[in-house]
């Protein structure tokens, strides 16, 4: 099957395409190293979830975003099946989940975990930073292990949940600014409770001891989780092997916010676009390279 024989509606993949390579360019380069036959399930998974991150970014009050994503749960619990042809990533990721029979509940939960996006309140432990992270980022990796497995061995859930935990502080890391401008924090409560004035220093952009020292912990507990996924990559079976291409800008990113120095709320956290793309080209041959 080509991705022209897709289950997913060609307008609804063009958009779900676009929507990508505008909203996670990383993302969208990642997914062209994946097989062309599952190219257009990796763009609806993807674009569903730009869908519910920016929600955040797209409503004035916790309550607008509320409804926006009970609308994603009620498409997910068919109850609101009737619209999806108005929405083309709602009808692409339809399409995709009956030609994966990909799990709606771990949809659901993913949905479920963005709603602490909406408002302002901490994390309360490291525990809790872990589960956001296994309910958003680590949901997307085994839910595309699935459709490139296509009904095969997906691999272990282990490195799926290292994976995503390991994104997902870095993408913290990288957005910690933002955060910030927002009134929000995602370094959880027990780790800014060890370090005097960092909850207070981080929601001011002060780039103090107090908030470097916190954020070093996060980075501590990605650098754990990203050399827990790598140990396991080598179990994984070659088929779904490209679903963990992201795990190439994971270490580029802990490694500018470790750099002496370095001010979380002022220096860009990720590498150029350019870089990025040779990070992922260089982690797709070793990948190729285990595989073999």
């Amino acid at each position: 099957m080509t991705v022209e024989d897709s289950p997913v509606a060609p307008a609804d993949l063009a958009y779900c395409e676009d929507l990508l390579r505008e909203l996670d360019r990383d993302a969208w380069l990642a997914c062209l190293f994946a097989p062309a036959e599952h190219r257009a399930g990796l763009f609806a998974l993807h674009a569903f979830n730009c869908e519910i991150v920016r929600v955040r970014d797209a409503v004035s009050a916790p309550l607008p975003g509320e409804v926006r994503l009970q609308w994603w749960r009620d498409l997910l619990d068919d109850a609101a099946r009737g619209g999806a042809s108005g929405n083309p990533v709602a009808a692409a990721l339809i399409a995709t989940i009956g030609r994966y029979a990909l799990p709606r509940a771990a949809l659901t939960a993913l949905v479920d975990a963005h709603v602490h996006d909406l408002y302002d309140d901490l994390l309360p432990t490291v525990t809790d930073l872990e589960g956001y992270c296994g309910e958003t980022a680590s949901a997307l990796f085994r839910l595309a292990s699935l459709i490139l497995a296509d009904g095969g061995d997906a691999g272990p859930a282990d490195l799926a949940g290292h994976a995503g935990v390991a994104q997902g502080i870095a993408g913290l890391l990288k957005n910690a600014a933002r955060h910030a401008a927002r009134g929000q924090i995602f370094v959880p409560a027990d780790i800014v409770a060890r370090h005097q004035g960092a909850q207070d220093d981080i929601l001011n952009g002060r780039d103090s001891a107090a908030a470097r020292a916190a954020f070093a912990d996060v980075t501590a507990l990605g650098r754990k989780h990203l050399a827990a996924a790598l140990a396991l990559l080598p179990s994984a079976p070659a088929a779904v092997a490209p679903a963990f291409l992201p795990l190439a800008l994971i270490e580029p990113v802990l490694r500018r916010v470790a750099r002496p120095g370095f001010n979380l709320f002022r220096d860009r956290a990720e590498p150029p676009q350019w870089r990025r793309q040779w990070h992922l080209w260089r982690f797709g041959r070793r990948l190729r390279s285990l595989k073999q």
